[in-house]
């Protein structure tokens, strides 16, 4: 899909599951089990779906997925499906590695994050990308270097600390521009500075969300996930992205919807619903 003078198209890291009470925190499981049922354990099925953008001469890719670094004790306990994974997805988009020029990390969580590097033959970790550029919020990444008991499962050292120390982070700080028609804005909520990435060229807009509105499900206000630190500053974040979008008919792209990956928001008599689209029709 065209946004302005940017291509847009959705890869997988495929699957995995989450605790379904965790994912929508006080709304009652008969409510969001209607949209998402989940398994023997609670868990439901969520997607991972990292945002590609190309233009000029640059690929940049927004989120990672999971990755490729877990043992089968933890693919089994987070329903981990890797019958593909982003860097296949990428060979079917003609894309390889080494091509990617810029990756912009929303947040630093295992399975946003955990795609950004990967354990060579010596079994020392680097980035995946290794010509790419990524992009973090400096104060995430010191946030999530000292991590407490509640932070820590979420923060995996060796998803980050190898891009530093291959010389290939760019910190960030605040909201701003990364280049010309992409910009990134910090919402809070979900981590203290977790950030969405804006597109915008040529009167279109498009906003890879993160995990301010997880998945489709999510668009309603008062559906906000128990994993998130600050859930009033998710609600404040989701009032202001809601209204903006429908004011300038943004493109809305989630990471986590394993149906409805992409859409424009409208108003109803029921309130907010979603009109997909398929990015990569």
């Amino acid at each position: 899909m065209k946004i302005g003078k940017f291509d847009i198209k959705i890869a997988t890291d495929g699957f995995f599951k989450l605790d379904g009470g965790a994912m929508f925190g006080v709304v009652p499981k008969p409510l969001w089990n209607k949209t998402d049922p989940a398994d023997e354990r609670n868990r439901i099925l969520l997607s991972m779906d990292p945002l590609v953008i190309r233009f000029d001469n640059e690929i940049f890719i927004v989120d990672t997925g999971i990755g490729e670094k877990w043992d089968d004790k933890n693919l089994e306990i987070l329903g981990i499906d890797r019958n593909t994974n982003l860097v296949k997805s990428l060979k079917e988009m003609e894309i390889s590695k080494n091509d990617v020029t810029g990756v912009i990390l929303t947040h630093l969580h295992f399975d946003h994050a955990g795609g950004a590097t990967e354990k060579g033959e010596n079994g020392k970790y680097r980035p995946v990308f290794p010509n790419a550029r990524y992009y973090i919020q400096k104060n995430e990444w010191d946030f999530a270097v000292n991590s407490n008991e509640r932070t820590a499962a979420s923060y995996l050292p060796e998803n980050f600390l190898p891009i530093e120390e291959y010389g290939q982070v760019h910190f960030l700080k605040g909201d701003g521009g990364i280049v010309d028609g992409i910009r990134v804005e910090i919402t809070g909520g979900h981590t203290p500075y977790h950030q969405m990435v804006i597109i915008k060229s040529e009167g279109q807009t498009a906003c890879y969300v993160g995990d301010i509105i997880p998945t489709r499900s999510h668009i309603k206000l008062a559906y906000i996930m128990g994993y998130d630190l600050n859930p009033m500053d998710t609600l404040k974040a989701k009032k202001k992205l809601i209204a903006n979008a429908l004011k300038e008919n943004w493109l809305i792209v989630f990471p986590h919807s394993p149906r409805m990956k992409a859409g424009y928001f409208e108003e109803t008599e029921k309130g907010v619903s979603l009109k997909p689209v398929d990015l990569n029709e």
